[in-house]
């Protein structure tokens, strides 16, 4: 049996794990032990059990993880979200449809301290949700804006998955960061559009708000400096060569304490309860972490990424062609899966193909780099699309008297906004690429 068999078969097992609603770190682990005794033996497999978790975890970089997500914790707790939302709401709430504006660029803010979707969207959802309602939005809209606008924590750094990434494809993670920038703002902007163009086919969705005076807009807007401070400082100090991104992170994170404490957001059990959900966020993403690497290592051994890129590359296809059909996968996988998960199990098959084909001419770094952001844009369009939608999910959550299917309409145009900017990366690397250029 080839490699590229063993390795469809074990794949086949996980999928099934999965469908049984098994974790998907112990479907990934379970599956990838089996195979490895397949392919070796258990004795074998049982002496690497007993470095394999040290060797994964005693990784310098992955300590950033549990940071940014400490950082993520305080920034929920210290109101930080609250003071964006009423900042944009200020600027822009007297358009029409300026409030689910404001709730986009408020988790565009947001995201730029938490690197995480679903802390984006849950965080949003409390603060945004009840005042879109109030102003009379409909459900549709308001939902829908917050569901969509929470998916750009993934992508507008510092980001979790890209770290993941950086290290799984021996990335500089500075360099990610830069290049996530500008594709992020692509997408706040583009939300905002499908808002804007909601808004003007059905004015009832949303209605213009009152105009704020110019001292009451300034006001709002010099409240959100923490946030600003602690972006430039984590993410300047990191391309500036002042920090590394685990430094970056402790200094972000400890602002972002500091701002929580001074706000009153760590009275009582707030304390424990940022470090209890960073702890929980952490181990979760580490036992998906553990189970991959078990996985990979089956791959690895039977040549399964090394045999398929051979054979991708053996059919002559078109490279642009080998890379539709790639990311058609992930907006597949998105569907059962969440976004950690997929990039953990598809880097190590897809990688070695991307980078064996030629891509606009475009040098291996670049290349790495450009392909992580595309395919990180195409894995969060899964956060928001049946039947998973994670984020859909959660603002579901909290306005229980949405039927789900309201939201999921609703979500539509942003999709459509999202197949524009996917795009628009896909045939103009640039997009990602030209912040790096300009830093040279």
């Amino acid at each position: 049996m080839s490699g590229i068999e063993q390795g469809a078969l074990i794949g086949g097992l996980m999928l099934l794990l999965l469908a049984l609603r098994v974790h998907i770190g112990i479907a990934m682990l379970a599956a990838g032990s089996l195979g490895y005794i397949w392919i070796v033996n258990l004795d074998t497999l049982l002496n690497y059990y007993k470095t394999f978790a040290y060797a994964r975890y005693s990784v310098y970089d992955l300590s950033v993880v549990p940071l940014f997500l400490l950082m993520g914790q305080f920034a929920t707790h210290g109101g930080l979200s609250r003071s964006l939302f009423k900042a944009g709401n200020a600027m822009i709430g007297h358009w029409r449809g300026g409030m689910a504006m404001a709730a986009v660029t408020a988790c565009a803010g947001f995201g730029a301290i938490c690197g995480s979707s679903l802390a984006t969207a849950a965080t949003m959802g409390q603060v945004a949700l009840p005042e879109l309602r109030r102003h009379g939005y409909s459900a549709r809209l308001a939902t829908a804006s917050i569901a969509a606008g929470g998916t750009l924590g993934i992508l507008i750094p510092p980001s979790v998955p890209l770290v993941i990434y950086a290290i799984i494809t021996e990335q500089n993670i500075a360099k990610l960061f830069v290049a996530a920038f500008i594709p992020g703002i692509i997408a706040a902007i583009g939300y905002m559009v499908a808002i804007a163009v909601m808004a003007r086919l059905d004015p009832e969705h949303a209605p213009a708000g009152a105009k704020l005076a110019w001292w009451a807009r300034l006001k709002a807007l010099s409240e959100t400096w923490p946030v600003l401070l602690i972006f430039v400082v984590v993410i300047g100090g990191i391309y500036g060569g002042f920090f590394t991104p685990t430094e970056a992170a402790s200094i972000g994170t400890i602002a972002t304490g500091f701002v929580a404490l001074t706000s009153g957001g760590l009275k009582g059990r707030g304390f424990l309860e940022c470090i209890y959900g960073a702890a929980q966020a952490t181990a979760m993403i580490f036992l998906i972490l553990l189970g991959a690497d078990v996985l990979n290592v089956f791959l690895a051994l039977t040549q399964m990424p090394a045999e398929l890129a051979k054979w991708v590359i053996g059919l002559q296809l078109s490279p642009l062609l080998v890379l539709v059909v790639i990311l058609l996968i992930y907006l597949v996988l998105g569907c059962i899966m969440d976004s950690l998960s997929m990039i953990l199990l598809t880097i190590p098959i897809f990688f070695p193909i991307i980078m064996g084909i030629d891509l606009w001419g475009l040098n291996a770094e670049g290349k790495a780099i450009w392909f992580g952001i595309l395919a990180l844009m195409v894995v969060e369009i899964g956060l928001i699309t049946p039947p998973v939608g994670m984020n859909v999910y959660i603002i579901s959550s909290m306005a229980k008297d949405v039927p789900m299917r309201e939201t999921f309409i609703g979500i539509i145009p942003f999709l459509i906004s999202d197949l524009f900017r996917i795009t628009l990366l896909l045939f103009v690397p640039g997009v990602a690429l030209y912040a790096l250029q300009v830093l040279k």
